[in-house]
């Protein structure tokens, strides 16, 4: 740790031209089970950016798994939302010379306030304060989904599927459970249910598809930073919108079906009220199924990269010991979606 404060100041007093970077405070940050976050507060003399400023570091963990962008790709489209108006912090500057950490990392701003899934499901937001946070959930999303393809600054991003963006999502999922080389009935299942249940695709826009509680960071009731951008793609808009509301982020509070916070009509609202187009609740009801499947196959392979010996981690053994509560909600998930279809008909 002592060696990479060192070695961080360094690399950002000469990006800065700061005459003498002083650290203050660095530290390894909570979360990031697939990548490593350090915070870092220097005082920076000189340059062009003098005084005390907070960074965040994220860099390289020994192994990823495989849906992951790498950092230069993440910190390209960390640039495309910025860019877009999206709330995320500033990507400041990339170092892909592997010879100054042994990896490739990159310094974006550090954004005030709290990404604790527990604390911010059970802070003790008014009606109005929850409405309020939802919409803007919806409106950040909107302004994300702003930026479509043709965008030579994401051609990394994989082409994407025009007729279909949910069959091509159950078709990768198909091939993950593949390489796992396991037994999941259940996930086979609602494989087949999601293909036989695809709705019409909506635009191909670019998607965060990690954007969840857990990953965002709310100070006070403000939203004041989107974090972990290393599974952006282009896909349909109600991927995001399912994986917001999908019951592994409400984090106890089932109730409120917009990660433990709030209601699915207000995200939809504010997404509305951004971009003039109404999305149905029953297609985002499909999308929180797909990804709930997408969670399962993510967990199996964190808990192989424990299991294989790559990287030894509790945090991502106890993961894939998940998978059996994502099966659970998947069999109760499908079961009233098929009643509801059945009572409408």
């Amino acid at each position: 740790m002592s060696a990479l404060e060192d070695t961080f100041a360094t690399f950002i007093s000469r990006q800065t031209g700061a005459s003498d970077a002083t650290v203050v405070s660095f530290d390894k940050l909570s979360g990031g089970a697939i990548q490593d976050n350090f915070g870092l507060t220097l005082d920076l003399d000189g340059g062009n950016r003098p005084g005390r400023h907070e960074f965040v570091v994220r860099q390289d963990a020994p192994s990823g798994v495989a849906e992951s962008l790498s950092r230069p790709q993440e910190f390209r489209v960390l640039q495309a939302a910025f860019g877009a108006g999206v709330t995320t912090p500033e990507p400041l500057w990339l170092c892909e010379d592997t010879a100054v950490t042994g990896q490739v990392f990159y310094v974006m701003s550090r954004a005030a306030g709290s990404a604790s899934p527990r604390k911010l499901v059970k802070s003790e937001f008014t009606d109005e304060q929850r409405r309020a946070l939802v919409r803007r959930f919806g409106a950040e999303l909107a302004r994300l989904h702003s930026v479509r393809p043709p965008d030579d600054s994401l051609n990394f991003l994989a082409k994407p599927n025009p007729d279909n963006p949910a069959l091509s999502r159950v078709a990768l999922y198909r091939r993950y459970l593949e390489e796992i080389g396991e037994p999941h009935p259940v996930l086979e299942w609602a494989l087949n249910w999601l293909e036989d249940n695809a709705p019409e695709p909506g635009p191909t826009v670019l998607c965060h598809c990690d954007f969840r509680t857990g990953n965002y960071m709310v100070s006070g009731d403000r939203l004041t930073a989107i974090l972990d951008w290393e599974f952006a793609a282009w896909s349909d808009p109600c991927e995001d919108l399912g994986w917001l509301c999908s019951r592994s982020w409400r984090f106890g509070a089932d109730e409120r079906e917009v990660g433990g916070i709030g209601d699915k009509q207000d995200l939809l609202d504010g997404y509305r009220e951004v971009t003039g187009i109404s999305i149905s609740p029953a297609i985002v009801n499909y999308w929180e199924v797909m990804a709930l499947v997408r969670w399962a196959a993510i967990a199996l392979q964190q808990a192989r990269r424990h299991m294989s010996g790559e990287q030894r981690s509790l945090e991502l053994a106890l993961t894939g010991r998940m998978v059996a509560q994502m099966e659970y909600d998947l069999l109760n998930q499908i079961q009233e979606l098929e009643d509801g279809n059945d009572q409408s008909t």
